[in-house]
């Protein structure tokens, strides 16, 4: 009787909070609800993420709703997706019923019947909401990578060939685009320009080439494209926020493109919004389900990237929810910055799943909750819970019986779903796709557009006027080596990122130059920097030709990038629309 008294005293304590909160139901004190123990989640808290994990079947998407719902009538905007279907249901009110009155005054809590201002999009095309696109010029190499389950040397080499797509002005909008540039690589008229991407191989550009027939194949050419989605949309409010829906079932067979794009949504907000420090509520609530998908087999770069995305956007004002079904999918650098946690129960069958409890447990404070059995026995509806306080304190564990919403639980009708998509604003600017001419036309439609690169003397780079050009060790009048051509390279790559690669200078692939004849290039004239082409370096000359255009390159990407950062954490491009 006194381990429950102290255990209700503390609940009381812990989650008695003096600003706006989310109401999340009430304590579970010796198997009954304690209405007087509220467990609530301040809103200036919210942007310090969270997570909503669970078995299979617990109610993690109903946790999802109760949570969206409540932000939204707080005036927080709220961006979730749909993978099953069943969320439009926050559109339509409930029906009430007498057992979930009951339900409801046993926590403390009354049912309001409600419909919520949401707004319902699909990545591509299609009949379920306003189309979500992303010119795979936006998209950028590396998410773009993610998608085509590209090696980190393979992705490496899809950032170079990105940045030879910038440097030239041939603009991506689209999959047929990116295959236009690799195929004019491939071919006889790019050639040399193939040889210049810091040692890209054949072999390398065939590889990514065949993995954008085969997304094409698989019908993903919708995703890709123009008019592209404004992520400025998605933080409206109209009185209440509006709650977007990304209705996905379609790809619940590819789960990895729907994970990405997600991702792509929440680093173009990370690349536009301004610093907002510490706000009363979040400027947006960004749920992202399956979150395990994110990080299955991803490269080092890639995870690295959404660890700094987490960690740095909540400055933005965004919060962000991951939803999974085990915290261990997660990485511990991602873990470690979730403040706000919802476990609903653990099923323990085997061993392994012995194990996952123990590491699910590890993840709360320790308190006078028995976590074993609150985890395991928990109910449908039910979830242990801590938060962080007013003071950025974590709450005490608390086995809680959640509330309900007050919008359907389950789909919408589809009347009401096509009603709200036709009355939808942004219907205008988004449901025609647009073709516009870019780089698949400028190559094939437009052959003298289609070799910038030969339109200058081999002796020149392709640097606008007047801008200086960086030091490198062929401009200080020595012969580069093997060395410097890794080191440039690398460079290259890394300032794509705006930080280190994850793969060293010996592991880019280094083209085969024996395979026929190749011109010599002729004499660089940079005066007194210039390399004599008669030196008694015991280069080959196909390291020299190598060395030359690579330097080339190089000086083209470094006075490009002095000019402006381009590209964001994950390679997405930086559209300064706000």
């Amino acid at each position: 009787m006194a381990m429950e008294s102290t255990l209700l005293t503390n609940l009381i304590n812990g989650y008695a909070f003096t600003t706006d909160c989310l109401e999340l139901g009430a304590a579970i004190v010796d198997g009954a609800a304690r209405p007087e123990a509220q467990v609530r989640v301040p809103l200036s808290m919210l942007n310090r993420h969270g997570l909503i994990a669970g078995a299979t079947g617990t109610g993690k998407t109903v946790t999802l709703q109760v949570m969206a719902e409540q932000l939204a009538v707080a005036g927080v905007p709220v961006f979730l997706a749909d993978l099953k279907g069943d969320l439009s249901g926050l559109a339509q009110p409930a029906e009430p019923s007498a057992k979930l009155d009951e339900r409801l005054a046993g926590i403390g809590h009354r049912f309001t019947a409600r419909s919520n201002k949401v707004e319902f999009l699909v990545l591509g095309q299609g009949p379920g909401g306003i189309p979500v696109r992303a010119t795979v010029d936006s998209f950028g190499p590396i998410l773009l990578a993610r998608v085509l389950e590209l090696n980190e040397t393979q992705e490496q080499v899809l950032q170079l060939v990105f940045h030879y797509a910038d440097t030239r002005k041939l603009p991506l909008d689209d999959l047929k685009d990116l295959k236009s540039v690799l195929e004019f690589l491939l071919g006889p008229e790019g050639k040399k320009d193939l040889r210049s991407l810091g040692g890209v191989s054949p072999a390398s550009a065939s590889v990514i080439l065949r993995g954008l027939t085969i997304l094409q194949a698989q019908g993903m050419d919708p995703f890709f494209g123009q008019p592209e989605f404004d992520t400025a949309d998605l933080l409206r409010s109209e009185g209440t926020g509006i709650i977007s829906v990304l209705e996905l079932p379609a790809l619940n067979r590819q789960p990895l493109l729907f994970s990405t794009f997600l991702m792509w949504l929440l680093a173009d907000l990370f690349d536009e919004l301004p610093e907002a420090g510490d706000l009363d509520k979040p400027k947006l609530v960004f749920f992202l389900d399956e979150a395990h998908l994110l990080f299955k087999g991803a490269s080092k770069a890639f995870t690295e990237a959404v660890i700094s995305t987490v960690r740095l956007i909540r400055s933005k004002g965004v919060g962000l929810f991951f939803i999974s079904q085990s915290p261990a999918d997660l990485p511990d650098e991602v873990l470690a910055q979730l403040g706000t946690r919802v476990q609903h129960a653990v099923r323990v069958f085997t061993p392994k799943d012995a194990e996952a409890l123990k590491e699910v447990m590890g993840t709360f404070p320790a308190g006078e909750l028995d976590l074993k059995t609150a985890l395991t026995q928990a109910g449908v509806g039910e979830a242990v819970i801590t938060v962080l306080g007013e003071k950025g304190v974590p709450t005490p564990a608390a086995w809680t019986r959640l509330s309900s919403p007050g919008s359907r639980i389950g789909p919408a009708d589809a009347s009401v779903v096509s009603g709200i998509i036709a009355a939808s604003a942004l219907a205008a600017r988004y449901s025609t796709a647009l073709d516009r001419d870019s780089a698949h036309e400028m190559l094939t439609g437009q052959p003298a557009a289609a070799q910038p690169a030969q339109a200058q003397p081999a002796a020149q780079p392709a640097n606008q006027p007047g801008t200086p050009e960086p030091a490198s060790a062929s401009s200080q009048g020595g012969p580069a080596t093997s060395a410097d051509i890794d080191e440039e390279a690398r460079r290259i790559a890394e300032s794509i990122l705006g930080k280190p690669t994850t793969v060293p200078a010996s592991d880019f692939p280094m083209p085969d130059y024996q395979q026929g004849p190749e011109p010599e290039p002729a004499p660089r004239s940079r005066g007194k920097d210039s390399t004599p082409q008669d030196s008694t370096s015991s280069r080959r000359p196909a390291e020299r030709t190598q060395s030359s255009e690579l330097m080339d390159f190089a000086l083209d990407a470094a006075n490009m990038l002095g000019r402006e950062v381009l590209r964001g954490m994950f390679g997405t491009r930086k559209r300064k629309r706000r």
